[in-house]
């Protein structure tokens, strides 16, 4: 019999489906992330460092405050930038990109 829609019995149905829809996106996303080459993998973690550096930055000035507000938008807006530029150096360097395949990776 099929669970109504709305009723108990559908949303705990609903719930262990999607639970396993999860589990089976984060093993597909983790195996093909595995296939990735190492030199784009330290490009990610340089721009997770800079994004996470961005993040702490808004945290510690809702913390403390923003009395040297232009100390503060000046350093959010440098780790936002490093990002921005890491994630188009990704780009250009990634193999799999068909757009920059002419472009070797020391120019990029």
């Amino acid at each position: 019999e099929e669970p109504k829609v709305g009723g108990e019995r559908y949303e705990k149905a609903m719930a262990r489906s999607g639970g396993k829809d999860a589990q089976a996106l984060f093993h597909s996303l983790r195996s093909a992330y595995a296939a990735t080459p190492t030199n784009l993998k330290i490009i990610d973690l340089y721009v997770i460092f800079a994004v996470s550096t961005a993040l702490f930055q808004v945290v510690y000035m809702a913390i403390v405050g923003s009395f040297p507000f232009n100390s503060f938008l000046s350093g959010l807006l440098s780790c936002v930038g490093t990002a921005v530029l890491a994630v188009c150096l990704r780009i250009q360097v990634n193999k799999e990109n068909k757009e920059f395949k002419d472009l070797p990776p020391e120019r990029a």
